[in-house]
């Protein structure tokens, strides 16, 4: 028998090496008239599916070719495609180079706008003022590309973005209002291009994806990058910038519940000489709910203008406003004694009468980019948010043992105005055999929250309260609420501490040395950070230096390991019901390996961390949850693996996974916690799911007669749901699964996708138990629902 299998191997062996030398391969260097690589574009062979993309040298290879004599092209965005004819012979591999004639900028935007058109994207963003691809950065960092946004028809933050990430999940909805994520057990910091756009606990408003390029998800402290961030990590959002090209689309989207969505993007030129560019985003939608007198309708307007005052200055400028008119934001929650989906999906307890949510929101942002010679970049840029908001938030006054309850409504009036700035320095400088790329920058900023949430109105009288058996949403038996406004919103914000300030300043140097070619990546960074914060009548100030460390080593062109430690300190907001308000502080250890497969066609990531935050606030378990009250529990951990595949593993074939175990434990407990809670040391912290697993497939015939078509495919599974509250109650939250799917269909101009959510129709929410009222408190997802869109480039 084993000389009989050492012949079928040998037969197999010798067949594999036929069948290699059946084939050829062809590689060579990409670069620049003076030298410098050209990475990430792709090479290509004209007629086949074969291709390469070059790596951070510029070398790329493509194997397993037949002989013959084909035609190779060398293209990226805003770059003129090149193209050189070569002959391929068995068992041979042919070098053919390409140089490009590209000056600094163009090769700049080439790194930039690198594999736009995929799931995987290898560079970071300029506002994560990094010098490197994603794959030698001492962090794990997961960018989400303009590609999956478009294949999971995905229209909001808040609407299905986080499935691209390990770990992330949403156990606050708040319907698409605030986008509120949680990762590594806690809640992540909301940035856009480079800011912390954070002004409240509950926002920003979340972003529509009409003006949105792509999202780029940072796991752990990101000080050494951008201002102030949580220790569990930040999303980015980057908006749209001009392209240089003349490119116009316009899509449509119609859908379940009453969806009607249009959205325009106009991309171009101003001046004949290319220097003045624009780019103009619109959209506008009517959206309802399974839920009964439930509606979303908003509008986005996002122009911007780009200046290329000469070869090394550029100027953007951008402005963006949405407008959103809604429902009530708490009609999501429905209340039981009963447990978890005791009652009907679709019940709502929102009377048809109560009055809109209406928001305003804009945001004003100016960015200046001058490259001062080859080595140096000076980067500034500032920013004016201001945002408004009038309405309200249903909850529960107390629920009764036979499951009705009392509704009430509470004023939500507010105006949010933040200012911020940022200046940065990136550069390079060569000390023998160690090369130095520098980074140094001041961020300062002023945020300034105030509303009204102190006036509450009951819906219900003691005789008559809601039965959600038998509900009734028209004029409720208390009627509707009259709020007293005769004072100015400041007053009352002042009287029902509704005040929340914070000014800041930070000072940032970082250094990294580059070692063997730069294959050996030492970064050492430290950042002195002041705040001085004011919130629910008191004040604070705070000042620290934040050190950071970490080592990236390249084993090979697509293999890179690291190890970090960083420490965050970043302001906090709440009315403190036990402990005193203090900054959050905390540190991150953490350790990965990345890896680029298939000529970097796609990529993995595995990273393990443990987390320290000190001081962190968390909801009084004894207070309401509307009554905005926290304490200052101590000290949590969170620690956890991390796993992220995304690209193209086979031509057409795209695959997004993830998987994420996570862990967030006590592990201090502050004087006089433990008998005003009972929260003890080694209890788990409420906020996050223990397993998290995500996957979305696209296959897309390249060939014959359906050519252009394709289907997607994706799930969502969620295990070990922790509540978002320190209230266990009696019932924990079950496994989740999710399905979705599409099929769809994309030529030169025009695509046509079908997509169906929540395939298996399952009976899915999150939610809580309270002790204070007695009984659970749930929001449930939408069933079975459709999507069709079409769009048209012109």
């Amino acid at each position: 028998m084993r000389r009989l299998q050492a012949v079928f191997f040998l037969l197999f062996l010798t067949s594999v090496v036929n069948a290699q030398q059946q084939h050829g391969s062809i590689s060579g260097i990409v670069s620049t008239k003076n030298g410098e690589p050209v990475a990430y574009v792709t090479v290509g062979v004209k007629g086949t599916s074969y291709g390469a993309t070059t790596t951070d040298k510029g070398n790329f290879r493509i194997n397993r070719i037949n002989p013959g004599t084909y035609t190779i092209s060398v293209s990226a965005v805003n770059i003129i495609s090149q193209e050189k004819q070569v002959t391929v012979n068995a068992g041979q591999n042919e070098i053919i180079n390409f140089e490009l004639d590209l000056s600094n900028t163009q090769l700049k935007e080439v790194m930039v706008n690198a594999r736009s058109n995929s799931v995987k994207m290898d560079n970071p963003s300029q506002s994560l003022r990094l010098q490197e691809p994603l794959i030698q950065v001492a962090q794990n960092i997961q960018v989400v590309s303009a590609q999956s946004i478009r294949e999971q028809q995905i229209i909001s933050m808040s609407d299905g973005i986080i499935r691209n990430v390990s770990g992330a999940v949403r156990l606050e909805h708040w319907g698409d209002l605030y986008t509120n994520i949680t990762m590594r057990g806690s809640q992540i910091k909301a940035f856009r291009n480079g800011f912390n756009v954070v002004s409240s606990y509950w926002g920003p408003l979340t972003e529509d994806m009409s003006f949105v390029d792509h999202i780029e998800f940072v796991k752990g402290p990101a000080g050494f990058m951008i201002s102030a961030g949580d220790p569990s990590g930040l999303y980015n959002v980057v908006t749209k910038k001009p392209t240089g090209q003349t490119k116009n689309e316009f899509s449509y989207t119609v859908g379940s519940f009453n969806l009607n969505r249009a959205s325009l993007d106009l991309d171009g030129k101003l001046s004949k000489d290319g220097k003045l560019l624009y780019r103009l985003n619109l959209s506008g939608q009517n959206k309802g709910s399974f839920r009964a007198n439930e509606f979303n309708d908003r509008y986005a307007i996002a122009p911007v203008l780009s200046y290329q005052v000469d070869d090394k200055t550029k100027l953007t400028v951008e402005y963006v406003y949405q407008r959103a008119n809604m429902s009530d934001v708490g009609s999501y929650y429905i209340f039981t004694p009963k447990g978890y989906g005791a009652l009907p999906r679709d019940l709502s307890d929102l009377p048809s009468g109560l009055p809109p949510t209406k928001i305003n929101d804009h945001s004003f942002t100016v960015n200046l980019q001058h490259q001062i010679n080859e080595n140096w970049k000076l980067t500034a840029q500032a920013a004016y948010y201001k945002y408004s908001q009038d309405g309200t938030s249903m909850w529960a006054d107390s629920v009764e043992a036979d499951g009705r309850y009392y509704r009430n409504v509470g004023i939500w009036e507010a105006k949010s105005a933040m200012s911020l700035g940022q200046i940065f320095l990136n550069g390079k400088v060569t000390t023998g055999p160690v090369v130095h790329k520098i980074l140094a920058g001041i961020d300062l900023g002023d945020k300034r929250y105030t509303a009204d949430y102190a006036q509450t109105h009951s819906l219900d009288t003691g005789s008559a309260p809601f039965d959600p058996n038998h509900p009734n949403l028209d004029y409720p038996s208390n009627g509707y609420p009259v709020y007293d406004r005769t004072s100015s919103l400041e007053a009352r914000a002042a009287a029902g501490f509704g005040l929340i300030n914070s000014n800041y300043s930070s000072l940032y140097l970082q250094d990294e040395l580059g070692f063997l070619n730069n294959r050996i990546r030492l970064t050492l960074a430290g950042r002195y950070t002041y705040i001085s914060q004011s919130d629910f009548g008191t004040t604070s100030k705070a000042k620290r230096f934040t050190p950071r460390v970490g080592l990236s080593v390249s084993i090979d062109d697509f293999t890179a390991v690291y190890g970090l430690y960083d420490q965050a300190f970043t302001p906090q907001a709440g009315a403190v019901s036990i402990g005193k308000l203090k900054p959050l502080t905390g540190n991150n250890i953490e350790f990965g390996i990345k890896r680029d497969w298939l000529n970097g066609k796609w990529n993995t990531t595995v990273a393990v961390y443990r987390i320290l935050k000190e001081n962190e606030l968390t909801a009084d378990p004894n207070a309401p949850a509307n009554s905005g009250l926290s304490i200052v529990f101590g000290q949590r951990r969170a620690q956890g693996i991390e796993f992220d595949l995304r690209g193209e593993l086979l031509p057409g074939l795209d695959l997004t996974a993830n998987y994420a175990l996570t862990e967030a434990k006590v592990s201090k407990v502050n004087p006089g916690i433990s008998e005003a809670t009972g929260i003890k040391v080694g209890d788990v912290v409420p906020g996050y799911s223990k397993h998290v697993a995500n996957a979305w497939l696209t296959y897309k015939l390249l060939n014959g007669a359906l050519k252009g078509a394709g289907v997607s495919a994706g799930f969502t599974y969620l295990a070990g749901r922790e509540t978002d509250t320190w209230s266990v109650g009696l019932q924990r939250l079950p496994d989740y699964f999710k399905m979705e799917g599409g099929l769809f269909w994309e030529g030169s101009k025009l695509r046509i996708g079908a997509n169906v959510f929540n395939i298996f129709d399952k009976y899915l929410y999150s939610g809580s138990y309270y002790s204070y009222l007695n009984a659970y408190y749930y929001q449930a997802e939408a069933p079975r629902n459709y999507r069709l869109s079409v769009s048209y480039k012109f």
